[in-house]
């Protein structure tokens, strides 16, 4: 049951990235490029969907974190780590360099392989690559 819940929450999720226009890196890159906004070319419409999602998760999280435990797992696995060190700063950097050069990031990518573009294909072996050069990383680490 659990397996079909988290599938259905994936589709809706990326059904919403691609209605939302988040799939579409030229859509993306044209958000980010804040450059844009003194020649008037600004798409600002994903500032809207964020802020939306943003509506939407907040008073979620306040709900849901009411409960004593999920509606499919024993407990909440929330983070407790509060210190910010080198993998907090480098990895949302990273992130934020492929996403402002590719205009995608992992969410909409997962929807993007379903149009079956080379982009999209290239994008997620990257990603993977990435993922597990951090891993490797991680390991050597320690």
């Amino acid at each position: 049951m659990a397996l079909l819940v988290h599938f259905a929450i994936g589709l809706v999720f990326g059904l919403g990235l691609v209605v939302a226009g988040m799939s579409d890196p030229g859509k993306v890159l044209d958000f980010l490029d804040v450059a844009a906004i003194a020649s008037g070319n600004w798409d600002a419409s994903l500032a809207f969907v964020m802020a939306g999602a943003i509506a939407v998760a907040l008073p979620g999280y306040r709900l849901v974190l009411r409960r004593r435990a999920p509606l499919l797992a024993e407990r909440f696995q929330l983070p407790t780590a509060s210190d910010i060190d080198a993998k907090v700063v480098v990895g949302p950097a990273i992130f934020g360099v492929g996403w402002g050069l590719a205009g995608i990031c992992p969410g909409p990518a997962f929807a993007l392989l379903a149009t079956g573009g080379a982009a999209a294909w290239l994008f997620a072996a990257a990603m993977f690559a990435g993922m597990a050069a951090a891993r490797g990383l991680a390991a050597r680490r320690g």
